[in-house]
């Protein structure tokens, strides 16, 4: 049985070592938030399948190539019309880094419903998906919603909302993801995204929680960034802060924090045991360049408890 069955568009990213107008070097890897979800809980020993599009052209065969090394399954990904999306990071000022995508009719904004019905049909025991799939346009919404709305009896449905304000407004994303909530189990999102989830009249986080649990959310998942994470849910409130470390690249964090409070779960562990593993891996996110080249592996997580500038030898 797979562990974590995820569903979105996987980029080719380009990364500058200064600004793109002055000729920065670029370097290649694969970026997506899906993908980076996969990628950390594949290196923490977990089962995951990736389903996406991607174009016949070699960015293409690059992204099914770095999955495939990482140990994620990509047996139902497709190839479709179009090209392989690219997303371009620039950094401009200390850790502030300007986002731009090329990705408008691209391979991954193909996928529909029927791109999932293998990998459904086989019951992973999470289902993850995000607003960016959402997104996308009408079929990769579409999937989304079948893929939550049908998910086989057993399977726990996790929503990161993950707005992105270059993909659509605040307001066309609430239209689309509050009538997912009776169907995801574990939601995750920014405390400034909470609002796109949680009924409109809710107006605290609060009270957005407490509509998310009535609506039948189980878990409802607030990331604080360099401030912690914390969970509602029917037993009340957890927090933990966040681990502190010198910080290189934020970009990926949120993903990796992902990773590891579904890394958690899979493993039993408590809401505690659940945001401990997420702001780890979240940590190591942030001290890293890259969405998930610095992730851990399983035995790597007790590598940010040594002391600073410490030697494992």
């Amino acid at each position: 049985m797979t562990d974590v069955l995820t569903f979105g568009e996987a980029m080719v990213a380009l990364r500058a070592d200064g600004p793109i107008r002055t000729g920065g070097a670029l370097r290649m890897s694969v970026a997506g938030a899906e993908a980076n979800v996969a990628i950390g809980l594949a290196r923490l020993g977990h089962r995951v399948r990736w389903v996406g599009c991607t174009g016949a052209d070699e960015f293409g065969a690059l992204v099914l190539r770095t999955l495939r090394a990482e140990s994620v399954d990509v047996a139902c990904a497709a190839r479709a019309e179009g090209p392989t999306g690219l997303v371009v990071f620039e950094p401009r000022v200390a850790d502030l880094t300007r986002v731009s995508y090329y990705r408008a009719g691209s391979a991954g904004s193909r996928l529909g419903p029927g791109h999932l019905e293998r990998a459904l049909a086989e019951g992973p025991r999470v289902l993850h998906t995000t607003g960016i799939t959402a997104a996308l346009g009408p079929e990769p919404l579409r999937a989304v919603r079948e893929a939550a709305s049908t998910a086989p009896g057993g399977t726990t449905v996790c929503l990161d909302v993950n707005h992105r304000a270059k993909l659509w407004s605040r307001q066309e994303a609430a239209a689309a993801l509050r009538p997912l909530m009776p169907y995801v189990d574990v939601l995750v999102a920014s405390d400034d995204e909470l609002a796109l989830a949680a009924p409109a009249g809710a107006r605290s986080e609060d009270r957005q929680a407490e509509a998310l649990l009535e609506a039948g959310v189980r878990e409802v998942v607030v990331k604080r960034g360099g401030q912690g994470a914390e969970v509602y849910d029917a037993s009340g409130r957890t927090a933990r802060p966040a681990v502190s470390v010198p910080v290189k690249d934020t970009v990926g964090a949120g993903d990796a924090f992902v990773a590891g409070y579904l890394s958690a779960f899979l493993d039993g562990e408590p809401v505690a045991g659940r945001l401990d593993r997420a702001v780890t891996t979240g940590a190591f996110a942030v001290a890293c360049a890259g969405d998930w080249e610095g992730l851990p592996t399983r035995d790597e997580l007790r590598l940010l408890r040594a002391a600073p500038g410490s030697a494992i030898r």
